[in-house]
């Protein structure tokens, strides 16, 4: 029955000039549509088997030994220690993959309790409530904190189930504003960052550093504590590797840098045993180079957007590598922190790493600067915006020539 709805329906559109329906092109149709089915079954396939292997993966270097005994819970691409008296995770554990460098899943913003907790995790309500005023309309009262993920979401956006699951309550965690949107997402942007320069899959855990006598979110059902500093420790296995962070749940903040320890140290802050079955963590655990973690970047550098708040289609400075040289003309956006304007008269616009560490730049000949109505070098330094063509290589920089001022469109991140 299906398959003659779809022959009646295509009938439509392969009729000729005489009346006549073309037997061949919708043969070739229906054709067409039965491959696409089956792609969509394989690639489902495919991305059931990496969520598997992930979970494996965690698995063969060992799920951190915490001293809360809090329920151990497996998602999709994360497992994490529920610990009751706090109402969160002690840790979270997943893996950045090198599939990120393709991703391109939107945000999904559906946060939700975790039904797999036993004794109930977090809700919406103990971050704020939402009541309706006389006019219908939603109106919001909130705690002061954000509903701060552990494992970021944006390490999921290669798979969009996994994605969807990093908005359970159990991966939240109460995080001021600055702290959430402003150096921890810093942070997270730099280990994703490694990701794409080396192509090594990223093993991390995150949590808020628990203890007794924390404040609570007093007006929240559960009265979910608030820690006052939050950890991320990350092994590359291919390399025996490591780095850790602790950096303080406030408002006022330095540089990534200015946070990083070893992850031995942050093993006797919190009295967690991160990896126990990684055969090189007394490499990783022990020592660090900060440089691999976090390249060496001007004062004015910036995180790259987040890629899972831009609209489809679209793509941050770091993704801009993958479609270098490929011919296909994609929308990048991010934010202007270094300009050049050169001896022949070119200008040079560098997306949120500055010279000499960018990572994406924008070209204008000198012969086009009359096509603008301002100067670029000096106008655009410091807005956020976007721009649409294809991706060539300079100097292995993903670079993007743009002739005119219509091509660029300011941008206000979320």
């Amino acid at each position: 029955m299906k398959s003659l709805l779809i022959v009646c329906f295509l009938a439509l559109f392969v009729i000729d000039l005489n009346g006549q329906i073309i037997p061949e092109i919708a043969k070739k149709q229906i054709e067409a549509d039965s491959l696409k089915s089956k792609l969509e079954r394989i690639n489902k396939e495919l991305m059931d088997l990496k969520l598997k292997k992930i979970r494996e993966d965690l698995l063969s270097i060992g799920y951190p030994v915490s001293p809360f005994h809090g329920q151990l819970i497996s998602h999709s691409a994360m497992t994490l220690e529920y610990a009751e008296d706090y109402e969160q995770a002690a840790w979270v554990y997943h893996i950045i993959s090198p599939d990120i460098v393709s991703g391109n899943e939107s945000r999904s913003n559906d946060f939700r309790p975790d039904t797999l907790v036993a004794t109930g995790s977090a809700v919406e309500q103990d971050y704020f409530l939402v009541k309706v005023n006389d006019e219908g309309d939603s109106v919001y009262d909130g705690f002061g904190f954000d509903r701060g993920h552990l494992a970021p979401s944006a390490d999921f956006r290669w798979n969009p189930k996994a994605l969807s699951e990093s908005f359970y309550y159990s991966n939240m965690s109460p995080q001021t504003s600055q702290f959430n949107r402003g150096i921890w997402s810093e942070i997270e942007a730099n280990l994703r960052g490694y990701v794409y320069r080396s192509g090594h899959p990223l093993y991390v855990v995150t949590g808020g550093i628990l203890k007794k006598d924390l404040p609570v979110i007093t007006r929240g059902i559960n009265k979910v504590s608030i820690p006052e500093l939050f950890y991320k420790v990350a092994i590359d296995p291919l390399t025996g590797d490591g780095i850790a962070f602790v950096v303080p749940n406030g408002k006022d903040f330095k540089k990534p840098e200015n946070y990083c320890l070893t992850i031995d140290s942050v093993e006797t802050l919190t009295g967690i045993d991160f990896f126990p079955k990684f055969a090189d963590s007394l490499q990783a655990e022990s020592q660090f180079d900060t440089y691999k973690w976090i390249p060496l970047a001007g004062k004015n550098d910036v995180a790259p957007i987040d890629p899972t708040t831009l609209p489809r289609n679209t793509f941050n400075s770091e993704q801009a590598l993958l479609y270098m040289d490929k011919g296909e003309a994609i929308k990048v956006c991010g934010t202007v922190v270094g300009t050049h304007y050169s001896k022949k008269g070119n200008v040079f616009l560098n997306f949120d790493k500055a010279y000499p560490n960018q990572i994406f730049t924008v070209f204008i000949k000198a012969a086009d600067l009359v096509n603008f109505s301002y100067k670029p070098q000096e106008e655009l330094k410091g807005q956020c915006i976007c721009i649409t063509g294809k991706i060539n290589n300079f100097q292995k920089v993903p670079t993007m020539d743009i002739n005119r001022e219509e091509r660029i469109m300011f941008y206000k991140p979320d």
